[in-house]
């Protein structure tokens, strides 16, 4: 059975402790044969030699709601998103959306009903896919745009005229991707790494697939690293005075026996002081943007630990932090993020683009 401790307590101030690409059929063919073939995109040295960034923005309140509309805001913040990442796309067309429609729906109506002919046009078919731009929700004129992808259908003994209902929800976007490699990319190449999904019935699987043979992309899962559970603490953390994070709550995993689950809570105003005695001095320059870097972002984990473990004489170092979450959201390393708040989207996606891009095999 898994043990569980319990921590709300207060945190003293003091507690700081190339050419890329054949079109032949058989090049494709090897490319899909596994993930460590070698890639038609060739190696990216401006990438592949790259790690997570040691310096990244402050986060700022960004006025989302400017950006999407009620629905679609509400669908994003309300979802819990499955992680992947998602190689470039090949000849994908945002001006093509309602043919990706039509061709999705079909395939999928292919694939539940083990093949059998569907009528696209008609009522036969009990899949309905939409394809939807979050125009402008980018950070870079090279990013490409947000593109919502939603299948509704009826339940399986549903009255004829009943309506169909969203069933599935995904979406794929690039928040601020790297420059050098996005302009490095052929024209032909739509690069939208980070793709979230809901979990639906096998549907995931289905639209992966479909993606895979009509964009010719490889997809894998993506999870969230213990570096970067760590980088959105930080970042959610700072966020406490614009917008109450209520509380930061970890949850830690310790390697003893029988496996030790420890449940760390901080209360916000706590956790805001100490954050606070770790910042430096912002050093961007006149008309520069607040910047946090890696050494902030460990001292406050140093703080953290060290007050667990003067009051419960459990070294946090040792284990695993598996899960952290705030009001203004939570991410498990599993691969899985919530948004339970629209303010500070932008900053969270800006991270997992990132770890997206950087998770490829190219």
């Amino acid at each position: 059975m898994e043990r569980h401790h319990n921590s709300v307590t207060r945190t003293p101030l003091n507690s700081v402790a190339v050419q890329r690409r054949s079109k032949s059929k058989s090049y494709r063919l090897s490319y899909r044969s596994g993930i460590g073939a070698a890639s038609r995109l060739a190696f990216t040295p401006g990438l592949t030699g790259r790690r997570l960034n040691t310096s990244r923005k402050a986060p700022k309140s960004d006025k989302i709601t400017e950006k999407v509309t009620k629905e679609q805001l509400a669908l994003l913040v309300k979802t819990e998103w499955k992680l992947s990442y998602v190689t470039p796309l090949y000849q994908f067309r945002h001006t093509q959306l309602k043919s990706y429609s039509r061709q999705l729906s079909a395939f999928i109506a292919a694939e539940k009903l083990q093949g059998m002919a569907v009528d696209v046009e008609g009522t036969q078919n009990p899949f309905r896919v939409s394809f939807s731009l979050l125009q402008e929700m980018t950070e870079s004129a090279d990013d490409a745009v947000t593109v919502l992808i939603q299948i509704h259908s009826k339940p399986l003994f549903a009255r004829q005229d009943e309506p169909q209902r969203p069933v599935w929800s995904g979406w794929l976007t690039c928040i601020n991707g790297n420059l050098e490699y996005l302009r490095s990319l052929p024209k032909d190449f739509v690069c939208l790494p980070l793709f979230c999904s809901s979990e639906a019935g096998g549907l995931t699987s289905l639209v992966k697939s479909w993606f895979q043979q009509s964009f010719d992309c490889c997809f894998g899962p993506l999870e969230i690293s213990h570096t970067s559970l760590q980088w959105l603490m930080a970042l959610w953390t700072n966020c406490q005075q614009e917008s109450s994070i209520r509380q930061l709550k970890m949850i830690w995993t310790l390697p003893v026996e029988p496996q030790l689950q420890v449940t760390y809570t901080v209360d916000a105003e706590d956790a805001w002081q100490l954050w606070s005695s770790v910042r430096k001095e912002n050093t961007a320059g006149e008309g520069g943007e607040n910047s946090i870097d890696i050494e902030e972002v460990m001292s406050f984990m140093q703080g953290l630990k060290g007050h667990f473990f003067r009051h419960f004489r459990l070294d946090l170092s040792a284990g695993r932090l598996n899960e952290v979450s705030t009001a203004l959201g939570s991410a498990k390393s599993s691969g899985r993020i919530k948004f339970s708040n629209s303010k500070y989207m932008i900053t969270t996606l800006m991270l997992l683009t990132e770890c997206a891009l950087l998770k490829m095999p190219i």
